[in-house]
């Protein structure tokens, strides 16, 4: 898989298919452009072309060494189009973090997004909830990725995916493979956004996803994020918080039934 320069980071990336629309897909934070692996091919197959990449700081893309912005990770996405010139409306999906960088991708480029799929996307952390994040990645970005994984993975992969043992292991591993500081980085950049205004703004199609086994962005919380996009369609998959990895094949025919409506 090759890398490019975009929007002053290295970004490592992967297109897959050669249809005429482009589908951009932002994996979580701790993912890489893996997560969608199974995913692909399913869309392929349905004549979509993918761009999948890691985002600034994640997998074998650039590392993160100052803070980040919700605007620096869209226009990572909308730099990458432009130096691998690809011209035109794209669709944008992306999951937890990736779906915040989708949605922020969409309300600040509006006129190169054909259509929005967010999955149990992370909008923000509760002011509650802000300052025991916060220590917590503090902690990580000093003792490393082991600190808490377990913990971490509870409530986003339940016992009743873990039914699939090679592929649990296998994102247990790559989420160890974390940079810490780098995924402190995204972390404290998640526990600082407030996309309410990104929420209103959206105006292309869209679809949100929730996960009904997702202990850490239950459907209620996600279909709050769908009543404040205007039109937005909601569903509930029978998958948790690492959808893409966990289920694909039904986000996958979610995807490719929602796609077929969007005009573009």
């Amino acid at each position: 898989m090759p890398w490019i320069e975009a929007n002053g980071a290295a970004l490592r990336y992967d297109i897959a298919g050669t249809g005429p629309r482009t589908v951009v897909l932002v994996h979580e934070m701790g993912g890489t452009l893996e997560s969608w692996s199974d995913v692909v091919p399913r869309l392929t197959a349905k004549g979509y072309r993918t761009l999948a990449y890691d985002t600034r700081g994640a997998g074998l893309s650039e590392k993160a060494r100052s803070p980040l912005s919700i605007d620096t990770m869209a226009d990572d996405a909308a730099g990458l189009l432009d130096a691998l010139g690809i011209d035109g409306k794209v669709a944008v999906a992306g999951i937890a973090v990736g779906g915040a960088i989708a949605i922020r991708f969409a309300a600040r480029y509006p006129e190169r997004t054909a259509a929005l799929a967010a999955m149990s996307p992370a909008t923000g952390i509760a002011p509650e909830r802000r300052a025991a994040a916060l220590a917590a990645v503090d902690a990580i970005e000093r003792d490393g990725m082991r600190l808490g994984m377990d913990a971490s993975l509870g409530p986003t992969y339940p016992p009743e995916l873990r039914i699939d043992t090679d592929r649990f292991r296998t994102v247990r591993a790559q989420r160890l493979g974390n940079d810490p500081s780098s995924y402190a980085a995204v972390y404290r950049m998640l526990a600082g956004l407030d996309m309410n205004a990104d929420l209103a703004s959206i105006a292309c199609p869209t679809l949100v996803l929730a996960g009904r086994l997702d202990g850490l962005r239950p459907p209620a919380l996600v279909e709050g994020v769908a009543r404040a996009i205007p039109g937005a369609r909601f569903a509930v998959l029978d998958t948790a918080h690492f959808m893409a990895w966990q289920t694909p094949e039904a986000v996958a025919d979610a995807m490719t039934d929602f796609l077929a409506t969007a005009a573009w």
